[in-house]
């Protein structure tokens, strides 16, 4: 009997079917790693949620996923995730995490798709996701996105911001406001995103709140070091994202 994880379950995703064991494989390489990073820290394996960044991959791998013990994924695309929702929303115990931007007018469709949105950057889009929240009778994590870099291209709010923002949100009585999140400029090499982790740490802790959302694939060692509680990785669990048809 096939289990029952998903409609699609064992589908295969890019050319060349690959193996729900290379994925097994990237989770435990994954696992390692974190347990490295969690040692040197002196902090708990348990701390640390990983946050299975799913964007461009198909339903299907949401699902292998799952079968393979992961929970919390990452999407960046509302209307990507939407397309998604059907296959994966009754996988048991999943949560879905938005962490690209969110623009104001579909606000509506992310408070019905994901359980968290970790991309706050405005008192004005707190409030719609509140508006949203409150018409779905649900209560949505929220976490603010916190601009540390210099880049335009990079989004979030100003750390000057943060005590209106964090006022505006805590008004908001069908949002739950746990952490902040910030994404640092691209860099090899991890010691130089190393401040970007601090400083955000810094932020959280100054301004009590407990949970951290940054580091990924190629830095999250380093983020754990600093304090990371959710770590965002999708090419060393999935690989190279497919490629458009």
């Amino acid at each position: 009997m096939r289990p029952l994880y998903c409609e699609k379950w064992l589908g295969c995703w890019t050319n060349g079917c690959r193996t729900i064991n290379v994925l097994q494989e990237r989770i435990e390489q994954v696992e390692e790693r974190i347990g490295r990073a969690v040692a040197r820290a002196g902090r708990q394996r348990s701390e640390v949620t990983l946050v299975a960044v799913t964007k461009k991959f198909p339903a299907d791998v949401i699902c292998q996923a799952h079968a393979l013990g992961l929970r919390c994924f990452g999407e960046n695309y509302v209307q990507e995730f939407e397309g998604k929702h059907a296959d994966v929303a009754k996988l048991d115990g999943a949560q879905f995490h938005l962490i690209g931007h969110l623009q104001s007018n579909k606000t509506r469709i992310a408070a019905g798709l994901f359980q968290a949105i970790e991309t706050i950057d405005s008192a004005k889009l707190a409030r719609r996701l509140d508006e949203a929240a409150h018409s779905l009778a649900v209560t949505l994590e929220a976490m603010i996105e916190v601009k540390l870099s210099p880049e335009e291209s990079k989004a979030g709010a100003d750390p000057g911001q943060l005590p209106n923002l964090i006022a505006a949100i805590r008004d908001c009585p069908n949002l739950r406001l746990t952490g902040l999140m910030t994404m640092p400029p691209w860099n090899d090499d991890p010691e130089q995103t190393r401040p970007y982790f601090k400083k955000l740490a810094e932020l959280a802790l100054k301004h009590g709140l407990a949970k951290l959302s940054m580091g990924m694939s190629h830095d999250f060692e380093v983020a754990i070091e600093e304090g990371a509680t959710h770590i965002r990785v999708g090419r060393g669990l999935f690989g190279p994202r497919p490629k458009p048809a």
